[in-house]
């Protein structure tokens, strides 16, 4: 059983896995054995990171790239090849969100979330492809969202993105499944991070929409998410493929529209 979840030697990159939900699976990985690989745009971010990441006895290779640059990508991805090996877990989990209406939101925002969060796992993806099929082994994990089966208010950059990434994920299954890469996805719950801490305390209604609506009954921990992570990277997950796995305590199975809740 512990040869299955066992990852030694292999490489991993989590794009944007510096804090968070990212740090959160680098840790897991890591701790399964495999050498953890985190890009940043911030040198701050690359440096505080390592320090975070050796007091659980994990030495992180930090590289500094924009993942909505194919150059950068293909530069940053090469010297993981140069100083640790070829990656053979890809997490595309760097991301970002706007929360702007749709009448309000500028164009340029709208195509900023795209392109980081549905363009540049596509960029990442198919850097790292050739090596995997060359090898006939390799998992890659797309950060898909809650908000790739359903809209709310606010979001539509972000749930349009990760509604496309679900599907992208959907055809990278359908084209190199055939060469043992397992592509599935993650899609988070709400996750008690430091991005939610201030909507988790005080009252907040939507901590009151979680909690209820939730049917475990709580928010997630990162490493829940990590967790999910460590599986489809894993063995076990072999013959796991263009799958999105929601990692949200029940919530979609829950989730029902009531008045004035969709406007949280």
């Amino acid at each position: 059983m512990n040869e299955l979840f066992d990852l030694s030697g292999k490489v991993a990159l989590v794009t944007g896995g510096t804090h968070g939900i990212g740090m959160a699976i680098g840790k897991v990985l890591g701790k399964a054995g495999a050498k953890i690989c985190v890009n940043d745009l911030s040198d701050e971010k690359l440096a505080a990171c390592k320090e975070e990441y050796k007091k659980d006895g994990i030495d992180v290779f930090t590289v500094k790239f924009n993942v909505t640059s194919e150059e950068e990508v293909d530069y940053g991805i090469g010297e993981i090849e140069k100083n640790v090996g070829d990656v053979d877990i890809l997490v595309n989990n760097a991301g970002i969100i706007k929360r702007i209406p749709i009448l309000d939101m500028p164009v340029a925002d709208f195509k900023q979330v795209i392109d980081v969060d549905l363009v540049a796992p596509l960029i990442v993806a198919k850097r790292v492809a050739p090596k995997m099929i060359e090898k006939r082994s390799g998992k890659i994990i797309n950060m898909c969202s809650m908000m790739s089966v359903y809209g709310r208010n606010s979001v539509s950059a972000y749930a349009s993105a990760k509604g496309g990434l679900k599907l992208l994920t959907a055809n990278m299954c359908c084209e190199w499944a055939k060469y043992n890469i397992q592509i599935n996805g993650i899609g988070p719950g709400y996750i008690a991070t430091s991005q939610t801490a201030e909507i988790r305390e005080g009252g907040h209604p939507f901590n009151d929409l979680v909690m209820t609506r939730t049917p475990a009954g709580r928010w997630g921990e990162p490493e829940d998410v990590g967790n999910a992570a460590m599986f489809l990277s894993s063995k076990a997950a072999d013959f796991v493929n263009g799958h999105v796995l929601y990692v949200d305590g029940g919530i979609l199975a829950n989730f029902g529209y009531v008045k004035g809740e969709n406007d949280l």
